[in-house]
């Protein structure tokens, strides 16, 4: 069953797209990630225009994570006063990744930058967590006990904050700088920012993995709101009628994603979103080597 979607300029099958955003939606509740580094290349590979899937895919990450964002939520794995500290600096890196994506917007470079920082991004990452991950696994086989996270320069900064759920006392300032990159990222490549998020939080603030997940999750739903409304209001280019159906399909994976997550263990869950996060980033590599079909296209000046 096709369906034509207004801004994007295309018609796509339904199911498909309900597939997609059940897929993604599995994902948020099961990573504690909005599923944007794959909603957005996957709307690319079933001919979303770059641009329309940056901005509506972040719109389908904020449904998607609120639904996994209340089984935690349940279980008590919530940092609210570490996501709060999060959520500051990705407000303010939301407004300047969105000033960034306007001015290559105009110069007519948006598609290739976005393509170009989700091939850096994800390789970058994919590649530290999966060897951390391996890491940890041999370790648990083996029976010797993961070596404890040693107090590093992130705890000789200043004006320290003790946060209760996570068990740490430590500045702000890296929590801060942490959500800005998560902003600037959210809106240029229409990404929650849990791929980077996480890893983050587990490994530069030493957080517990229960309760990162959940605290991502809620640091991704107001960057990310905040991201949609800037992309409507300034790009025109959030396509209703493609949100709703990726909404409807993340909404209920969500819910299927947070209760298996509860099954696997930290190190399996690691490792999982780094195969995921590197073969993403091999597909999207191999579109920017590979010959295209159709060396030119044609579009309003």
């Amino acid at each position: 069953m096709q369906v034509y979607l207004p801004i994007a300029e295309v018609s796509v099958n339904l199911f498909l797209l309900l597939g997609l955003g059940g897929v993604v939606g599995l994902l948020s509740g099961l990573f504690g990630v909005g599923g944007g580094f794959l909603i957005t290349p996957l709307l690319f590979f079933v001919g979303i225009p770059p641009a329309v899937a940056v901005a509506t895919s972040a719109s389908q990450i904020v449904a998607a994570s609120f639904s996994a964002l209340l089984a935690h939520v349940r279980r008590k794995t919530v940092d609210f006063r570490m996501g709060t500290v999060l959520l500051v600096g990705g407000l303010i890196g939301a407004a300047l990744g969105i000033w960034v994506f306007n001015l290559l917007r105009e110069l007519g470079q948006v598609d290739l930058l976005v393509r170009l920082s989700y091939v850096l991004f994800l390789g970058i990452i994919g590649a530290l967590m999966f060897v951390e991950s391996l890491n940890a696994i041999r370790n648990t086989r083996s029976g010797k006990r993961a070596p404890r996270r040693k107090h590093n320069w992130v705890h000789a900064l200043p004006v320290k904050m003790k946060f209760r759920t996570s068990g740490l006392y430590i500045s702000v300032f890296p929590p801060l700088l942490v959500g800005l990159l998560v902003g600037v990222l959210a809106a240029i490549m229409g990404v929650g920012g849990g791929f980077i998020m996480v890893p983050a939080m587990i490994y530069l603030l030493g957080m517990p993995t229960k309760v990162v997940i959940g605290t991502s999750l809620f640091q991704i739903i107001f960057v990310t709101a905040f991201t949609t409304i800037l992309h409507a209001t300034t790009n025109y280019t959030v396509d209703l009628l493609l949100a709703v159906m990726l909404i409807v399909g993340g909404v209920v994976g969500a819910q299927f994603g947070a209760k298996l997550g509860t099954y696997l263990r930290a190190e399996q869950l690691r490792i999982a979103l780094a195969i995921l996060v590197l073969a993403v980033c091999g597909k999207l590599g191999l579109d920017l080597l590979l010959r295209p079909a159709e060396l030119y296209s044609i579009g309003a000046a």
